[in-house]
Parts: structure tokens; C-alpha cells; sequence
């Protein structure tokens, strides 16, 4: 027995509908639940029973309200989780792109083998913006795999959104996680074989032992993460782990036919060949383009999206060149951040404290340089770890002067610089923000010189730590004020240090104790944590988390994060936190800007950010870091509207000059640093080049802007999309209609469109599917959900856009609702219903009917046959068989009508059913319609693609025959109506 069913036809089969897809074969049918997602996509065998199925049509006797048709035609759309137009992907994914963040994937589709450098700001969303591309590129069958190359820091957040977003899964290739990937392989099999979608640590895998097997079996479509770090400048500057991730990419990039996404914020880090290293793993020619010439700007845009926050927070506007603003789009992202520079001074105490761990510091580099170079960098860097942790706090000063130091091991001065720098320099790309945060070690001594040192160390050691506590520690003191000012003005603030002590620190002084009912500073209500490197990734999201939950909905709650620099990249904090406090001031500013950028991005709800410095004004250190690092990054960056990196090797011959002054010089006259022949050197050359790297970045994003896609032709594809899937009005009135009707409480917000529900009244069925998505204790407490209008929402919120899977549990209810007449409790939606109203002056009928395409879609593994579904309303004035046809806008419009007076239940069920029974004489207008329906998306499939003629060969796009009429609705004038009924309650 075998099976003879075409695709996309109806059939019947273990109790319910089914659309038979492409891949089906003689003696397997591969079905998909009619409106259902390719989650629940079965195999049936030829021995289970299946019949053709013929969608039944509306019953006249069920009939709904005014807001029946409107409801069910959502329900329906959000419904649908892979589109018949050119975006495959966009209808199942969890996230709702911004219209500007559909320009990378635009540009992806016209190229056959996709190149990017995606370049937009901090807080844009690269992260969607290449999950946007992967999805599709994966959707079409342009791809079969993908690897994120990312820190290992980032790698369970990508995972997250890949999966949360996207619907891909991916497995973590970390070194802590290979060892149990590779025990369930076969003999011989790759890892990278095995599980086609991966994310890699790109610090695991560069080394020559792992990077030949990732090489010779890598998927042919790669992200890599902060892109930046991974190519090596010509000179001899470079670091040797950013010469190999250089070698892993340049090896990945050499296979043409590999898809390959570049991410950064900074694509251009000061250094002209670093940028062009970077631009020959998109394109090899690309490296040697002459960039000043107008054919290889146009050359580079093809491949390079770089945009600022002021050019999309307005989008698709008139000024963008379109004929109006119908389809504007503003994204809110906060419009400043407010930097407030706030000092300290040391007490007596402390100020002692640092008077003789520098004159400790002193002598030791002075006796080291008489040794040798070796002897000196050890005794350098030492002198480093013990002035930094000294300005950090009395906590982290303790652990250093009783560490011993990283870099006394080494054999050679090379080998001390090695180990030193990373624990004591802020390098703005550093290997790793993994294990940076330790407090580094002091103690050099290596037994040669007795114990008189040891003793030395121990006895600053105990000194510092009888400074901890608010009276001897006046940096902690100006914390507490400032942190008290930004509570009271209702801010959550993230304060940032630079050792795991001083946040530990930190933590304890602040934070309520209840079990030895310590009060905290803060007032009762504040909720302190601390997040610092000692935690894995995934345990610093748990403790964001349960700060969150723990502060709870109250008010007057307030949360303060006290974290190190292991949160200052990668995880999006602005959900919680609306406030940065740089309590350690960083060496590099890049640092400063990474920390503020957790808080300041896309889905912050506050229109000004603030920024606390705290500074010692006299501790030699930071009023220097401050005015010549600090300032001049913020001015750069007000000036251009980003950031520009400043050299490491520059921003280090600056601090070196400072601390050498300091240890060299009396503190007393440490005003005469900034005279001083060394820094004035080591000032200016900073100055000059950092203010040539500005320069080039704003002739490079004035040159490079995003012009290869223009906004007209992003307009045309989100007009599309929202007639296919539906926009957020509909979304937002669907929402609210639909739980009001299933008898939820709806609370609006008066500052806002946005508004909460509470489910506790709507029906089991429904509570029961909301609990995955919002949390069991939400429903089973009946607390408020709210929903938001910015599609960027907080863990138990509900965004409302159609992919939100709160949105699409209550569209999934509201539908399986109407198609089941037997269904018990509130039906919003149904599918037939007779309405009078002042919106029409002779009968109309709307028709809600859904449309199944055969689509052929080219790809480089070869043709794709796939079954997509469509919605569409049509509508008609008069009787069938004359139907004079309105036009698609006339027919949306209908969903407007309210109704003028109640229709007679009697006379709206015999017009309904003499309706329906008619309907034989429209089939030719609506297969003829779903015909023009199949032609415009073959266009619009030809359009997006129109680059490269090979993608389109052998491209079709065919309508199923016949069409399902979903819904039928009947729009009678008020007069005709009522004398209407009143006749035939007569003849009755």
C-alpha cells in the first residue's frame, strides 16, 4: 500500500487535520498540523489509517460578535511559524527585529555567499542582527550548520539567545564541556560532525591541537564575536593569542564558500592594518581596496554595516527620503548618559597606609634595577599590583601585600611582562576578562633576603585591613552617599570595581544581614549582591536574577549589583539597572564604556543614564587617569557619537609615566607630573594619535555609512511582512480584546500604552499554557503580567509583538477556540458572524481565508519544495454570484465596523446560512486571487535577491487549490437590516 496525496493537500489522520509537505515518499507521508509549527511536523506510516480531508466550512449558528472576524484572523497569523515570502525564518522566531535591523539580512540575501562586517554601535543589536541572518540563511538551506565563535564568557548568553530567539539549538564546545561532548562520538567522528550547530570559546579552540580538527570540519556558516580581538596588526604590538585567533579566522575565512559574520563595535581599533586584516576575512580583496576611491566604497558597503544610535533611532522617516512617516519606527533608546566626576580624600590613616606601601614600592624597584632586567620588571609589576589594590580598597589591599606576585616566576624580563600585564593593565582587547579580576600579588621575595620583607608585607597587610568600614575608609563613605542620592532618585545602580575583594567587600558593608539583623546603609528595602569572576557565567546570571526577584515588585524597592569587570561585556543588565558607579577607575576607557554599555542600550526604560566616577583627589593616581584618559575618551565620543579605542601601548606609557613619577618623586609634588619631561612624551603622543584615530573613524563612518540597502527598499519588505503577519496595533488590540473577553483584569498605565493583566478568571486551558512562559507562581498567585508596547521586555513581561510566546499561547487558545464549536467557556473568536452597522450602506460580506503555497527555493545544496500558509481577507457588496469586489484596504477596514443596533439571532443565522451557501460562486475570484497572491511573492523572493541572478534560477512559487475559507462575515446597513427582521418576524 502506498500513499498518493500531493503536497500541501488536506488530509486526515489520528484524529485531526494535517498538510502534507514536500518531503513525503511513497510509503511515508511527512505531515505538519494544519496551522500548526515545524515543531509538530509527524511521519505516518501507509498502515495507519489517512483520508483526504476537505476544510469544513462555518456553521451558521455560531455566530460572533463585531470582534469575531478581527480576532480569529490574528489568532490565525500568529499562528503561522514559516512565511511564504522571502523571510522564511521570520515567522518563527521569538523576537520582532526592528525595521533598521533587517538591513544586514537584506544585504546576506544578495550575496551568494554571504560576507558581513556588522559594525553597529554598542546597544543596536548585532546580537539580532546576526541571528536574524543565521536563522534564515539555516531556514533556506543556504546553510546546514553554524559555530559562534565567542569568549567563553559569552558563550551560555549565546546559547540562551540563540535558543530563546531563534529556535536554535547549539551546544557549548568550552573546556570545560569537551570532554563530555567527545566521549559520545563514534570512532573517528568530529565533534564538530556530530552536533551541526556549536558554540565555541574562541580561546579553546585557536591552538594548533584544536584548530586543524575545527578547520578540516567547520559548518559553512561562522559568527565571530567581538571580531575586533581576533586579527593581528602588522607590527610587532601584537599579542601572541591574538596572532593565532588571526590564523584560526584566516584559515576559516579561506574556504570561499563559507558563510562568515563578523561582529564589532569597533572594527577599527587605531591601527590601519589591523582594519584591513579585519576587512580580508570578509573579502580578500577587500584588504588592498583603495578606500578613498568611490567604486571601492561602493565595494566595501556591500559587506559593511556600520551605524551610530542617531541614525536609527528615527527610521523610515521623510527625512530617510520616503513620502511619509506611515511606517516611522522610533527606538528608544536613552537620549544621554549623565557623567557626574565625584572626589575623595584618603584619612590620615589610609594616607599613611599609602605613604609607606609607596615608599616599600620604591625601594624595591630602585634595589631590583641594580639586579637586572628581570629583577626589574618583576619588582615593577609588583610595584603596580600593590598601588592599584591600595586605591581600590583596604580588602583587596590586604590580599595583594600577602600574595605572592604572578610574574616572580618568570626566567626572563619578557617572561615577567607576560604574566604581569594581564592582572595589572585594563588592555581594551585583553586575551580573556576570565580569572582578570583576582587581586594580584605583591610578594617577590624569594627567600634570598630573610624574612624582613615578608614581616614588612604582613605588617602593611594588617594595617590596611584595620582601615575596612565607612570611618577610616572614606572612598567607601562617598560611595554610600552617592549610592543614597541615586536610590532616593529612584535609580538601580551597577557599581564597578576592579578586584574581587574590594566587591566582596563591597557586598558585606552595604547589604542587610537578616540573620544577624545587620542593617545596611542603604536603607531596609535595598537588595545588595555582588557578581564577580568566582562565579561561572551562568551562576552570575542566577545572582542577577534572584536580585531581581529578591527586590521584587515593590516600589520602593531598590536593587544595587556590586560587580567586577567579568560583567563589563557581553550581559545586558539595562532590564534591571539604570546607573553605573566606576568606584576603581579602569587604565583603558574602553573599559569605562563597556560597563556603561551593559545599562545603556536598547530596552533601557530610562531616557538618561547616570554615571557616577569616584576618584581619590589624593592618592596620586586617578585625578591624572581621570584628566588625560577618562575625559578625553568621554570628549572624543561626544563629539563623533562613538567610541574610539585608544592604543594600549599608549594608554600604558601614560600610566607608567604616572606611577613611575610616584615612585620616583615626592608625592608632595606631584603636581609637577604633568610637566615632567617622561609624561609630557608619553601625553602628547597619546593626544596625537588617539586624535588621528578619531579622525579616521569619523571619515570612516561618514565614508562607510550603510548605503548599500536604501531605506525606501526596507520599507517595501515591512509593509510586506506586516500584511502577512500583522503589526503591533493588531497585536496590541488583539491582546486586549481577547483577554477581556475570556474575563481577565486589565489595568492600563497612564504614563504609557502599556498595561497588566491578571489571568486568575480566564479558563484552565488557557492558565495552563501561560505557565511555562511567565512562571507557574505568576498564575497560581494571580499576579499582574505585564505587557509592554517595546518589544525589548524583562524575564515575566510580555511584549506585544506577535513572535512574544505569551502572545502566541493566547492566539493559539483563542483559535483551537473557534474551530471547536464543542468548546467549552468564553469563545472570543468565531468563524462566521452577522453585524449591523453604520460602517457600510448595502450587505457585505468579509472572508477570512487562508492560502497554501508550493514554493521552489534554490540554494546552493540544491532545490527546496516547501508548504507555506498565507491569510488574506476579501471582501464583496451584494450576492455571490454579483459580488462587486472590494479592495484589500476596504476589506482590513471592515474590522473597524462596530455595530449600530443587535441583529435578530434568527434573521442572522438564515442570512448567514444563505450566505454560506452560496459561497460556490466566489471560488473562481478567490483561486484567481491567491494566483496574484503566488505572483507577487515569486516577486518579492526575485526582488530580495535581485544581486545575483544564480539564486533566483529556478525559483516558483505556486498557490494550493482550493483555498480554506477560515471565516465568513456578514456587514448589513442599520435600515435594511432592522426592516429586514422586522419582515421576517412578520412572515414567521
Amino acid at each position: 500500500m502506498s500513499f498518493t496525496f500531493s503536497a500541501g493537500s488536506l488530509v486526515k489522520a489520528r484524529g485531526r487535520e494535517w498538510v502534507v509537505l514536500p518531503e513525503s515518499e511513497p510509503d511515508l507521508l511527512v505531515l505538519r498540523p494544519l496551522g500548526g509549527s515545524d515543531d509538530d511536523i509527524a511521519a505516518v506510516f501507509p498502515f495507519e489509517p489517512v483520508e483526504e480531508a476537505h476544510f469544513a466550512p462555518p456553521e451558521p449558528t455560531d455566530l460572533g460578535d463585531q470582534r469575531a472576524a478581527g480576532l480569529l484572523r490574528t489568532a490565525l497569523r500568529v499562528g503561522f511559524r514559516s512565511g511564504a515570502g522571502p523571510f522564511r525564518s521570520l515567522a518563527g522566531i521569538a523576537v520582532e527585529p526592528r525595521a533598521y535591523q533587517l538591513v544586514p539580512l537584506l544585504m546576506a540575501l544578495r550575496q551568494k555567499t554571504v560576507r558581513l562586517l556588522i559594525s553597529d554601535d554598542v546597544g543596536i543589536g548585532k546580537t539580532v542582527e546576526a541571528g536574524l541572518v543565521a536563522s534564515e540563511l539555516l531556514a533556506q538551506g543556504e546553510a546546514s550548520g553554524l559555530a559562534v565563535l565567542c569568549s567563553p564568557a559569552l558563550a551560555e548568553q549565546w546559547q540562551q539567545e540563540l535558543r530563546g530567539k531563534f529556535g536554535i539549538d547549539a551546544e557549548l564546545v568550552l573546556s570545560s564541556t569537551v570532554s563530555r561532548l567527545e566521549r559520545g562520538l563514534d570512532l573517528g567522528q568530529s565533534l564538530f560532525d556530530r552536533y551541526p550547530n556549536v558554540i565555541v570559546s574562541t580561546d579553546f579552540i585557536k591552538s594548533p591541537r584544536h584548530r586543524d580538527d575545527f578547520v578540516r570540519h567547520c559548518p559553512d556558516l561562522v559568527i565571530v564575536d567581538e571580531a575586533h580581538t581576533c586579527v593581528a596588526a602588522d607590527d610587532t604590538s601584537t599579542s601572541a593569542q591574538s596572532q593565532l585567533r588571526y590564523e584560526l579566522l584566516r584559515r576559516v575565512a579561506e574556504d570561499a564558500e563559507r558563510h562568515l559574520l563578523l561582529v564589532t563595535a569597533t572594527p577599527h581599533s587605531g591601527k590601519e592594518s589591523a582594519f584591513r586584516n579585519l576587512l580580508g576575512l570578509v573579502k580578500p580583496e577587500l584588504a588592498d581596496v583603495n578606500l578613498e576611491s568611490e567604486a571601492g566604497r561602493k565595494q566595501l558597503a556591500q559587506h559593511f554595516v556600520a551605524r551610530k544610535r542617531a541614525d536609527v533611532r528615527q527610521y523610515l522617516t521623510k527625512e530617510d527620503g520616503l513620502a511619509d512617516d506611515s511606517l516611522a519606527e522610533r527606538t528608544a533608546f536613552p537620549s544621554d548618559r549623565y557623567f557626574k566626576d565625584e572626589t575623595y580624600k584618603l584619612s590620615p590613616d589610609y594616607r599613611a597606609l599609602l605613604d609607606d606601601a609607596i615608599a616599600y614600592a620604591s625601594e624595591r624597584v630602585e634595589e631590583a634595577g641594580g639586579q637586572g632586567k628581570r629583577e626589574a620588571r618583576i619588582a615593577w609589576w609588583s610595584a603596580i599590583a600593590l598601588l592599584r589594590s591600595l586605591v581600590s580598597s583596604p580588602a583587596a589591599a590586604a590580599q595583594t601585600l600577602t600574595t605572592r606576585s604572578a610574574a616572580a616566576i618568570a626566567a626572563s624580563a619578557e617572561e615577567a611582562d607576560k604574566l604581569g600585564a594581564p592582572l595589572n593593565s585594563d588592555a581594551a582587547d585583553s586575551d580573556a576578562m576570565e580569572g582578570m579580576d583576582v587581586a594580584p600579588g605583591a610578594e617577590t621575595d624569594d627567600g634570598s633576603s630573610g624574612s624582613s620583607v615578608k614581616s614588612r608585607l604582613a605588617e602593611l597587610a594588617e594595617r590596611a585591613a584595620q582601615l575596612e568600614g565607612p570611618e577610616k575608609d572614606l572612598k567607601l563613605k562617598a560611595l554610600i552617599k552617592h549610592l543614597k542620592a541615586l536610590l532616593a532618585d529612584g535609580y538601580n545602580p551597577i557599581v564597578f570595581c576592579r578586584y574581587i575583594p574590594t566587591a566582596k567587600y563591597l557586598a558585606e558593608q552595604l547589604a542587610n544581614d537578616p540573620e544577624t539583623k545587620k542593617r545596611g546603609p542603604l536603607g531596609a528595602k535595598t537588595v545588595v549582591k555582588a557578581v564577580t569572576g568566582e562565579l561561572s557565567p551562568q551562576q552570575r546570571i542566577e545572582r542577577i536574577e534572584a536580585l531581581a526577584t529578591e527586590a521584587g515588585e515593590d516600589a520602593a524597592a531598590r536593587r544595587v549589583l556590586i560587580a567586577t569587570d567579568c560583567l563589563s561585556e557581553g550581559v545586558n543588565l539595562q532590564h534591571y539597572f539604570d546607573a553605573v558607579v566606576h568606584y576603581d577607575l579602569a587604565w583603558n576607557p574602553t573599559r569605562h564604556d563597556q560597563r556603561e554599555g551593559r545599562v545603556d542600550r536598547y530596552g533601557q526604560r530610562r531616557d538618561e543614564v547616570r554615571v557616577i566616577t569616584l576618584y581619590g583627589d589624593d592618592n596620586g593616581i586617578d585625578g591624572k587617569v581621570l584628566e588625560v584618559l577618562i575625559k578625553k575618551h568621554r570628549q572624543i565620543k561626544k563629539d563623533l557619537g562613538i567610541s574610539v579605542s585608544v592604543p594600549d601601548e599608549l594608554s600604558t606609557g601614560v600610566t607608567d609615566a604616572i606611577v613611575e613619577w610616584l615612585l620616583m618623586r615626592n608625592r608632595e609634588n606631584e603636581d609637577a607630573l604633568f610637566g615632567a619631561d617622561a609624561f609630557k612624551v608619553s601625553k602628547e603622543k597619546l593626544e596625537n594619535d588617539w586624535n588621528s584615530a578619531a579622525e579616521r573613524e569619523r571619515q570612516s563612518r561618514s565614508r562607510f555609512a550603510q548605503r548599500s540597502i536604501h531605506p525606501e527598499e526596507v520599507a517595501r519588505e515591512v509593509t510586506s511582512i506586516r500584511e502577512a503577519l500583522g503589526g503591533a496595533g493588531e497585536i496590541r488590540t488583539f491582546v486586549r480584546e481577547s483577554l477581556g473577553a475570556l474575563n481577565a483584569v486589565l489595568r492600563d498605565n497612564a504614563a504609557s500604552d502599556d498595561f497588566t493583566a491578571q489571568v486568575g478568571g480566564t479558563p484552565a486551558a488557557l492558565r495552563d499554557a501561560l505557565a511555562p512562559t511567565v512562571g507557574a507562581e505568576v498564575i497560581e498567585k494571580d499576579r499582574e503580567i505585564p505587557f509592554r508596547s517595546d518589544p525589548a521586555v524583562a524575564r515575566g513581561e510580555a511584549a506585544l509583538v506577535r513572535t512574544d510566546p505569551v502572545v502566541g499561547a493566547l492566539a493559539s487558545h483563542v483559535l483551537n477556540a473557534a474551530l471547536d464549536t464543542l468548546a467549552e467557556g468564553t469563545r472570543p473568536a468565531r468563524r462566521c458572524g452577522v453585524i449591523t452597522t453604520d460602517a457600510v450602506s448595502t450587505r457585505t460580506t468579509l472572508l477570512l481565508v487562508r492560502y497554501r503555497f508550493h514554493l521552489t527555493l534554490p540554494s546552493r545544496s540544491g532545490e527546496r519544495q516547501l508548504v507555506a500558509e498565507d491569510a488574506r481577507l476579501l471582501a464583496f457588496e451584494g450576492a455571490p454570484r454579483n459580488a462587486v469586489w472590494l479592495t484589500p484596504e476596504q476589506a482590513a477596514g471592515l474590522l473597524e465596523a462596530t455595530a449600530s443596533e443587535n441583529t435578530d439571532p434568527h434573521f442572522g443565522e438564515r442570512t448567514m446560512s444563505r450566505i454560506l451557501s452560496q459561497l460556490h460562486d466566489v471560488n473562481g475570484h478567490v483561486e484567481t486571487y491567491g494566483d496574484g497572491l503566488a505572483a507577487e511573492l515569486d516577486a518579492a523572493h526575485r526582488r530580495v535577491r535581485a544581486a545575483s541572478g544564480e539564486i533566483v534560477r529556478g525559483l516558483s512559487v505556486t498557490a494550493q487549490k482550493p483555498a480554506d475559507i477560515l471565516g465568513a462575515y456578514v456587514y448589513l446597513p442599520a435600515t435594511a437590516a432592522s426592516a429586514a427582521a422586522v419582515s421576517a418576524g412578520v412572515s414567521a
